[in-house]
């Protein structure tokens, strides 16, 4: 392909990601957006131009095939990328209309509105106990009573509570791998907050791991915002609302799950969905 065929294909994607974006915004409650947001690792352009938007109470998901920038993207959305070195971003990511990457803005407490769930399971070597209630302490919650019902609500909500409630001061290192995942999530909802990302959540567990998991972000969704990367495409027209497809460190289309599986606007979302390549 070349340069001036590229360009123009480029401007065009861009030109109906924009229109997309403007008819999925109106008249809805946006809880994060993207505006031009680039993201450099030293010379290597890993997003390009992303405009994208988050409503509130839905699951988006993000897919692609392998290095297209998934990751990177769901991880700007709580400035998990600050800690890569060499990483600079340029652009805005807006939490409630306010740019997370702007002055005074504390990433801690950034990621305590937007929590994180990782690929592997990452329970810290200590007890189910202290793994909930170690958010809330962080954040100096002393009160004993308060963190006790975050401990069960938590875990409830995890729909883990009738599973550990006779052992929580065992090891969390001694759950099952599904079990560990829930936890981690049961975690994240101690600190109480509004969006849950998910970088491939199931991708290491059995397919009745998975289901839980998969019925559990449905469950979630009625009081949380989440966001999810996965390579499953199944999995994504499963269980979210929205649906992002990016290519090369950029957002090729994005819109209604049903709409992107059913009638993709962009032929590379349609070879990518009908598993032309991957």
């Amino acid at each position: 392909m070349n340069l001036k065929v590229k360009t123009k294909l480029v401007k065009e994607i861009s030109e109906s990601q924009n229109a997309d974006i403007e008819k999925i915004k109106a008249g809805n409650d946006i809880i994060i957006e993207c505006k031009n947001l680039n993201l450099w690792y030293d010379d290597n352009h890993a997003l390009k131009d992303i405009n994208m938007i988050v409503k509130k109470n839905k699951v988006t998901a993000i897919i692609g095939p392998s290095g297209c920038g998934k990751s990177t993207l769901i991880r700007s959305f709580n400035r998990m990328n600050d800690v890569i070195e060499g990483c600079k971003t340029e652009g805005t990511v807006e939490f409630r209309g306010r740019n997370i990457y702007g002055n005074r803005i504390s990433a801690m407490k950034i990621r305590k509105y937007i929590g994180m769930i990782f690929q592997k399971p990452n329970p810290f070597p200590m007890s189910i106990y202290d793994n909930i209630l170690y958010g809330p302490k962080i954040h100096r919650m002393r009160d004993k009573k308060k963190l006790e019902t975050i401990l069960k609500n938590s875990l409830e909500m995890a729909v883990l509570w009738d599973e550990v409630k006779d052992r929580l001061k065992d090891s969390a290192l001694g759950l099952s791998g599904g079990q560990q995942q829930r936890l981690c999530i049961a975690r994240t909802l101690a600190i109480e907050p509004e969006v849950i990302l998910m970088d491939e959540p199931t991708s290491s567990l059995d397919p009745i791991a998975t289901a839980k998991i998969e019925e559990l972000i449905n469950d979630l969704k009625e009081k949380y915002t989440v966001i999810i990367v996965t390579h499953n495409m199944q999995q994504a027209a499963r269980i979210s609302d929205y649906t992002a497809f990016m290519y090369l460190g950029e957002l090729i289309e994005f819109g209604e799950t049903e709409q992107i599986f059913e009638n993709p606007q962009e032929r590379l979302t349609e070879n990518y969905i009908t598993g032309r390549f991957g």
